[in-house]
C-alpha cells in the first residue's frame, strides 16, 4: 500500500514541474524519489532534440559520462522497445507482460548491469505533450525490489517527470506568448521546435537567420522588429535564452504573429524610420538606400504625419519603443549594444 510519506513526495514531484531553475528542480525531484521507491542509483535523462541522444539531466550514483553512455547502448537493445512500448514500467526481475525476451537473461544485464552489483531496476519512458523526451531508470543492489505496486507508483510519477525532462517545455516562458504565435528556438547547433507551437516561418528566410545568429553572437536580450516573407509582414520578437533542459545550450528565441505594416507605413518609409532611429541624418539615409536627400526628406513627413509625431527624435522613440524597425543583418549591432530595448 502507498504510503502518506509516497503521496507526499509524489506530490512534491508535481509540483517542481513550475520552478524555473530546472536544473534544480530535476535534482530535487531525484531526491524525492528516495522517498518514494527504493533506490541505490537513479538517473533522469532528457531526449537532445537536435541531436536525439540521451542527456543525464540528473542522477544519483551516476556521472553523467557513465549514464550517457549506458543509455546509448540500451537504446539498441529490445528491452528499450519493451520501455516504450509499455505503459507500466518494466522492472529487471518481474515481467510485465510475458512478451520479448527477459532482461537479467540478456547480455546488456550480464555485461553492464550485474557487474556493477545492482540485482533490480525500473526504467520508465518519459512523455510531455504527446512526445518521447526521456528516460528515468532506477536501480538496487536488493533484489525483486521493484514489484508491481512499484510499477504502478513510477507510472504514476511519469507525467511529471516527463514534464522536468522535455528539453523545451518551459523555453523562455512560452506560456506568455499569444496563442496564435508561432516560435521556434535557434541555437548555435541549430533550430530547434518547440511543444504546441508552428514554427516560425521567418527562419525560412536565410537573411533573417543571419540576423538571428548576429543577435545571439552580440549578446541580444531583448529585440522587436518588423520582418516580410513573400509579401507578407510579421511582428517578431527575439529573446535570449537557455535551450531548455539541455545543459550548456543557449538560444534565441524567436516569436512571430503576422501583421500589417503600422500607422500605414510603407515599406520604403519603414527603412527611412528605422535608419532615423539608429541616428543616421537624411544624407547618410539617402545614400544607404540609394535615394535622394529630398526623398528621404519627403519620406520623413510623411511617416511623421502617419505617425502623429510631432518631431523625428519622438517617431524613433516610438519606433524602438513598439517595435517599428525593420533593421539589416549589419545594422544589428546598434540595435543590441545601444538602445534600450529590455
Amino acid at each position: 500500500m502507498v504510503s502518506h510519506h509516497q503521496i507526499a513526495a509524489a506530490a512534491r514531484i508535481g509540483m517542481l514541474t513550475r520552478e524555473h531553475d530546472t536544473a534544480s528542480a530535476c535534482a530535487q525531484a531525484m531526491q524525492e524519489l528516495r522517498h518514494t521507491l527504493p533506490l541505490d542509483t537513479a538517473t533522469l535523462l532528457s531526449i537532445d532534440p537536435l541531436t536525439g541522444a540521451h542527456v543525464q539531466i540528473a542522477g544519483i550514483g551516476y556521472t553523467a559520462e557513465k549514464s550517457e553512455s549506458l543509455a546509448a547502448e540500451f537504446v539498441s537493445t529490445p528491452w528499450y522497445d519493451n520501455v516504450v512500448r509499455q505503459p507500466l514500467p518494466p522492472s529487471i526481475t518481474e515481467d510485465s507482460d510475458g512478451a520479448g525476451p527477459r532482461f537479467r537473461n540478456g547480455w546488456f544485464y550480464a555485461e553492464r548491469v550485474r557487474p556493477s552489483g545492482l540485482r533490480d531496476g525500473l526504467t520508465g519512458a518519459l512523455r510531455h505533450a504527446g512526445r518521447l523526451v526521456g528516460l528515468i531508470h532506477l536501480a538496487t543492489e536488493n533484489p525483486n525490489s521493484y514489484d508491481s505496486e512499484a510499477r504502478h507508483l513510477l507510472a504514476s510519477l511519469l507525467p511529471a517527470l516527463g514534464a522536468l525532462a522535455d528539453p523545451t517545455a518551459h523555453t523562455a516562458d512560452l506560456r506568455d506568448l499569444p496563442a496564435p504565435a508561432r516560435a521556434s528556438l535557434v541555437t548555435t547547433e541549430g533550430v530547434i521546435a518547440l511543444p504546441d507551437r508552428a514554427p516560425a516561418d521567418v527562419l525560412e528566410d536565410h537573411e533573417f537567420l543571419r540576423l538571428v545568429r548576429a543577435f545571439a553572437d552580440l549578446g541580444g536580450d531583448r529585440l522587436r522588429l518588423l520582418w516580410a516573407v513573400g509579401g507578407d509582414w510579421h511582428q517578431v520578437l527575439l529573446r535570449r535564452c537557455a535551450a531548455g533542459r539541455t545543459p550548456a545550450r543557449a538560444g534565441v528565441l524567436v516569436s512571430t504573429a503576422p501583421t500589417r505594416l503600422p500607422f500605414g507605413l510603407s515599406p520604403r518609409e519603414l527603412e527611412v524610420l528605422t535608419r532615423a532611429a539608429m541616428g543616421q541624418t537624411n544624407r547618410a539615409i539617402a545614400h544607404a538606400l540609394y535615394l535622394s536627400p529630398r526623398t528621404v526628406h519627403s519620406h520623413m513627413e510623411h511617416l511623421l504625419r502617419k505617425t502623429g509625431c510631432a518631431s523625428r527624435a519622438e517617431a524613433t522613440a516610438l519606433a524602438v519603443r513598439d517595435g517599428v524597425l525593420r533593421p539589416a543583418c549589419e545594422d544589428i549591432e546598434f540595435f543590441v549594444e545601444r538602445l534600450p530595448l529590455g
